[in-house]
């Protein structure tokens, strides 16, 4: 936090138009995708009602963001999980189609569509409804799904070394798949993409190859001596780096890694970015254009080629129709400047994360 606006506008509509783009074709084959799209797949958002609409990857990354600088603009203690949890609670409330009766915390709840139902994942819904959240020692149902690998992009953009330590971005990440996810392998991957994104934010000047690489070492040094599946983990990511190297074709690099489980989807996402790395429409072209989770692969992709290059180069034919780009350019905004904002009074942000109002 407190770095560079347009990086993290650009991780977060990034994540969005990923999200966007892919959702449309999300689980298809690749055979069916070229039968619908033509030979190259999907080229741009198919469309609905003139907005390329966004699902609970984008509001999970969003609610998370919202939740994490309620808890800095209150809370001077170690505070971090409460509010991923406050964030996701809101999130959980705003799929309900009854009248909330508990007050909003998060200003977005009262953003129009902000509360619309798109959720990816119902039985983790259906969890979160009980209000049963898990730990990486006491877990949740055993689940491999990518549906919660957004909520760590929103970690790696809460970094901070005047509160978080770098290894606390890495266990934070993990913690924050874990309360939805308990299969080591998944929340493991939180992990990673909190390294990652925070990694990229910090340093955009780094290659993306050397980041990637210093997540997957870190998680290793971090938690390889407690969770077995960390090697296995870790192994896809440096496939997916391999494969880049040896110039493997995009769309045949994409069906290799099936792109299905949580380690499948991080492994798909550092291989479009690697394949594409100065070209944020081939990425996500790339990124969403297999017979896997293209939803999952899109948004996490869009987030860290967005944090590298910046909101500038994001396409303007890609933000101009998607949906909630003011709301989201705001809460990036908001998440670069929250370490600057704290101890110091201001209106908006007073209205915005103690009063949970929108300005």
């Amino acid at each position: 936090m407190g770095g560079n606006p347009s990086s993290y506008k650009g991780c977060l509509l990034g994540l969005a138009v990923g999200d966007a783009m892919g959702y449309t074709i999300n689980d298809r084959t690749w055979r069916q995708i070229c039968e619908d799209y033509g030979p190259n797949g999907l080229l741009g958002y198919d469309l609905v009602n003139g907005f390329a609409e966004i699902t609970s990857y984008t509001h999970m990354a969003a609610y998370v963001c919202n939740g994490l600088l309620v808890g800095i603009t209150r809370s001077r203690t170690d505070f971090s999980l409460d509010f991923i949890r406050l964030g996701l609670r809101e999130w959980t409330r705003s799929q309900l189609f009854h009248r909330d009766p508990e007050p909003s915390q998060c200003w977005i709840s009262r953003v129009s569509n902000m509360r619309r139902g798109n959720c990816q994942d119902i039985r983790m819904l259906d969890n979160l409804r009980q209000d049963i959240f898990g730990t990486m020692t006491q877990r949740t149902k055993y689940s491999l799904v990518p549906s919660a690998l957004t909520v760590p992009v929103a970690v790696g953009m809460f970094f901070d070394e005047r509160w978080l330590t770098p290894r606390g971005v890495g266990a934070l990440g993990a913690e924050a798949v874990a309360l939805t996810h308990g299969a080591a392998e998944t929340f493991l991957c939180g992990a990673l993409v909190a390294y990652m994104t925070a990694g990229i934010l910090q340093d955009k000047e780094t290659p993306f190859i050397d980041q990637f690489s210093f997540a997957t070492s870190a998680v290793l040094r971090q938690f390889g001596g407690t969770y077995p599946c960390t090697e296995t983990v870790i192994d896809g990511v440096r496939r997916a780096i391999s494969m880049a190297k040896e110039g493997i074709d995009p769309r045949e690099g994409m069906e290799v890694l099936r792109c299905h489980t949580a380690p499948e989807c991080v492994a798909g996402a550092v291989f479009a970015c690697l394949s594409n790395p100065e070209d944020f429409d081939s990425a996500i072209i790339t990124a969403v254009n297999h017979s896997g989770q293209s939803a999952a692969v899109g948004a996490l992709t869009g987030a860290l080629m967005g944090a590298k290059l910046g909101e500038e180069a994001l396409p303007e034919f890609y933000l101009e129709c998607l949906e909630q780009r003011e709301t989201l350019a705001t809460l990036a905004e908001d998440m670069a400047k929250g370490s600057i904002i704290r101890g110091l009074f201001d209106d908006d942000w007073d209205q915005k994360y103690t009063r949970g109002m929108p300005i």
